[in-house]
């Protein structure tokens, strides 16, 4: 009897120590994967994108979320092109029945809609041409083409042509589009109907340096925050508007810098806002819904490349545009080798590795507990079975 109970007791035993060492393998398993982890993500690099497409000079970029692929836009061919992550460029839209030599500047998906929005502007000597084109997304016909209407005023004065330039669209499919000689913003509804929808005085109350090249060049960049407003950057003096969505007021948003010659804009699925310039790309965070804004992080990027368009990929990725315009603007031709590049906050990354390895130390913390308790509780096991 008292062998049959020490047999029990042994088992009883063997049970309890294999439960603890499967649980420990588990452990070991999941500690592994969590040192993986960090090694993946140092191990990870910008994502580059070059492709082939002669003599295309490509100004804006859009990013397709249900096809998957880029969209970019000529200097002066009429095309549109799509270029995959892989860097495959095709002819995505050739609208022949545009003006000759019309420059494509401003490009946004309207997702909900199905649509591709498309600025266009004929730069001198050309005639005047201002206008904002959308294509079906699926079948790529043009819905409409709306010409953008002149500000009698300003024609009457003598005021330079208008210059449109980049657009945004809200969640009812109506188009905004930035003038950046005019300094103010148009609409575009659904139906193609245009008309001049944000002339704030913010907008030439802050002094320009008219001494610089590009000293004309106001209204730029423009986002859309589905709260119910837009986030507009103007070049020659580095200012950021926040636009009301209903009356085109407009107030300038305190920074803790200027955005000097800033072009494109962005904003990622966690509120982070993207400004580029031809040289720079900056990250800025708000916590008041942009009454006030603070630039957290700033990126040099590829000056030969002239850097015209960013926008947020796949993963909520920053990607640029390296198109070379300013050689298509100087009238040169040949190049094929155009790219797009992934852009990543040093600083962000940093920070992002820091909790990696917190997580992990816990990790191996707790691992390392569970060991000396079954180490503890196999020794206690062998003196009782002794």
């Amino acid at each position: 009897m008292e062998n049959t109970n020490h047999i029990l007791r042994r088992q009883q035993y063997e049970k309890a120590a294999m439960s603890i060492i499967s649980s420990t393998k588990t452990k070991t398993i999941i500690v592994l994967f969590l040192i993986s982890i960090p090694i993946s993500v140092l191990a990870h690099k910008p994502h580059i994108i070059d492709f082939r497409f002669p003599n295309l000079y490509p100004h804006a970029l859009a990013w397709d979320p249900s096809a998957q692929h880029f969209l970019v836009g000529s200097h002066n061919r009429r095309i549109i092109a799509s270029v995959s992550d892989a860097g495959v460029a095709d002819t995505f839209i050739h609208d022949p029945s545009l003006p000759e030599n019309v420059t494509v500047l401003g490009l946004a998906v309207d997702f909900y809609k199905h649509r591709l929005l498309v600025v266009l502007h004929a730069l001198d000597p050309l005639p005047r041409f201002n206008a904002l084109a959308a294509y079906d997304l699926r079948t790529r016909k043009r819905i409409f083409l709306s010409l953008l209407p002149t500000d009698e005023d300003e024609a009457s004065a003598g005021t330079p042509r208008e210059n449109a330039n980049d657009v945004a669209v809200d969640f009812k499919g109506n188009a905004y589009v930035t003038n950046s000689i005019g300094n103010y913003i148009w609409k575009v509804n659904e139906k193609g109907e245009a008309s001049i929808f944000s002339r704030s005085p913010q907008y030439t109350a802050h002094p320009v340096d008219h001494e610089s090249p590009w000293s004309f060049f106001g209204l730029n960049g423009i986002a859309y925050v589905s709260k119910g407003y837009f986030l507009v950057v103007q070049s020659n003096t580095g200012k950021m508007f926040k636009v009301d969505e209903d009356d085109g007021t407009a107030r300038l948003v305190l920074l803790n810098e200027d955005l000097n010659w800033a072009d494109g804009i962005a904003i990622r699925r966690d509120g982070v806002v993207l400004v580029m310039s031809t040289t720079k790309l900056w990250l800025l965070k708000s916590q008041d819904s942009w009454g006030e804004g603070v630039v957290y992080d700033k990126i040099d990027l590829n000056v030969e490349g002239f850097a015209t368009s960013v926008t947020v990929g796949a993963e909520d990725r920053a990607y640029v545009l390296y198109g070379h315009v300013d050689e298509g603007i100087m009238g040169k031709v040949g190049r094929e080798s155009f790219g797009i590049e992934e852009v990543r906050s040093e600083r962000e990354s940093k920070e992002e590795n820091v909790w990696i390895f917190v997580l992990v130390g816990l990790g191996l913390a707790y691992f390392l507990f569970w060991r000396f308790q079954m180490r503890k509780l196999m020794t206690n096991m062998d003196k009782k079975t002794t």
